[in-house]
């Protein structure tokens, strides 16, 4: 699975001057999760995650299939159980096995967020993936002032944050499994790139890191795909509008 690596970005939220509003204040001063219905009164903006998430997303939804199968594989069934009930615990443990790759995945995030960040980045034995990427950053990229998680917003209306970010450059990390000799990307990483890319000018590609070698590798997104990714994005950012009825 290609597990994006930092926290769910799909249910937050974006102030127009780029600050987040994960969170608001009730009427009883308790801070809750912020809803749609919030950031609609407050004119909040969605993220980029939560745009591109609209669509259908083949290599997630076929790595979850082969999590099935595998679970299914695994898992005999019992004497006499029904076939709803056996395939509710085939289901259950492909679902403990995404969260497992998904917690490993935020852990060697923070690791290689923390490192760029000049922070301690040894988190549960993680300090070799920093290493890896840092190698193959500087050497792709050499010197750069690189902000980590930068939060922003966009006047067409929508914010986000960036993994890494420099004057020339924006990389996006992932955690993989699969050979990085023959790894590719998809079409939702060019326009989630392009959507980052606000001035529409720095150099965009994705940082595969795999989870079981600590080998990394950074691919490019060449600039024709940017710019169909980004005429994409603005779509589903239209559909996204009008499904949810916010005015321009």
């Amino acid at each position: 699975m290609e597990e994006k690596t930092q926290t769910k970005e799909a249910g937050h939220w974006y102030k127009p001057d780029g600050s987040p509003a994960y969170t608001y204040l009730n009427k009883k001063g308790e801070e809750k999760n912020t809803t749609l219905r919030e950031a609609r009164k407050e004119g909040w903006f969605p993220s980029v995650t939560a745009i591109i998430d609209l669509q259908m997303k083949w290599a997630l939804v076929n790595w979850k299939i082969d999590q099935a199968i595998l679970s299914s594989l695994t898992l005999t069934r019992k004497e006499g159980e029904q076939e709803a009930d056996y395939l509710l615990r085939i289901k259950e443990d492909a679902k403990e096995q995404a969260a497992k790759a998904a917690e490993r995945g935020k852990l060697i995030h923070a690791a290689v967020q923390n490192g760029f960040e000049g922070k301690p980045f040894d988190v549960d034995g993680t300090s070799n993936f920093f290493e890896s990427a840092k190698a193959i950053i500087e050497k792709e990229c050499g010197k750069q002032d690189w902000a980590c998680e930068q939060p922003f917003s966009s006047c067409l209306g929508y914010g986000g944050k960036v993994d890494l970010r420099s004057d020339e450059f924006i990389i996006d990390f992932k955690t993989t499994e699969k050979d990085l000799a023959t790894i590719k990307t998809w079409d939702d990483h060019a326009q989630q790139l392009a959507a980052y890319r606000v001035d529409g000018k720095q150099k965009c590609g994705i940082l595969y890191i795999n989870v079981l070698t600590t080998e990394s590798k950074l691919i490019w997104i060449p600039e024709e795909e940017l710019q169909q990714g980004f005429e994409c994005f603005k779509a589903l950012l239209a559909f996204w509008k009008a499904k949810n009825k916010i005015k321009e």
